[in-house]
């Protein structure tokens, strides 16, 4: 369906129509949602499979490029430091979540391990690569973080980390114990309205039960 979204610009109301296709779970489903309501969108209704977003007669898919699109289209808020190096460290944050913890622990990989050799060797799995992953991700932010992963406003690492620490936390049920600035991170997000409302049971296409 159509997503009739209002943004306010150089305050004038103007309408927009933007079509999101998306799934529940997907974690890159969940960043690209938290980034449309960081861009102030007022009313996000996912649906489909994948993240794709349909800007008129323009479809862009992959949830980077997505980001990045909206990014350009729609620079306040911006979802990047204007300092170089914390620029550079969210880029960095982002490709870690995305290229080392994400592909190992989709959906499609940890049935295939399951098949192959159980639920338990599964979970090990799971819980292997993402704390490689997020052990990488402490070093990485220990320097740079404030109240959130690059300082004290939201950028696009925060939009890469929020959904792979609620996966980590509600699905595969990991010790974060042992990562206590991500559990700080993941703690503050759940305050934030944006982050809220693209949690995976909030989405219309989410299981009731």
């Amino acid at each position: 369906m159509d997503l009739v979204l209002s943004l306010k610009k150089s305050c004038l109301n103007y309408y927009i129509k933007l079509k999101l296709y998306s799934y529940w779970r997907s974690s890159c489903s969940h960043r690209v949602r938290i980034g449309l309501n960081l861009k102030d969108f007022l009313k996000i209704n996912p649906i489909g499979y994948v993240p794709a977003l349909v800007d008129g007669d323009f479809v862009v898919s992959d949830s980077f490029a997505i980001l990045m699109y909206l990014e350009e289209k729609y620079p306040q808020p911006p979802l990047l430091p204007s300092d170089l190096k914390r620029k550079a460290i969210n880029y960095q944050a982002a490709n870690i979540v995305s290229s080392s913890i994400q592909p190992l622990q989709n959906l499609a990989v940890v049935k295939y391990i399951e098949e192959k050799a159980g639920a338990d060797e599964r979970d090990i799995w799971a819980k292997t690569h993402i704390g490689k992953g997020f052990a990488a991700l402490e070093k990485l932010l220990k320097d740079y973080a404030g109240k959130y992963a690059t300082g004290d406003e939201v950028f696009l690492a925060d939009l890469y980390l929020a959904p792979q620490l609620y996966a980590a936390v509600n699905r595969f049920n990991l010790d974060m114990t042992q990562f206590p600035l991500l559990l700080r991170l993941h703690e503050a997000y759940s305050k934030l309205p944006a982050f809220q409302n693209a949690a995976p049971e909030k989405q219309p296409d989410a299981p009731s039960s």
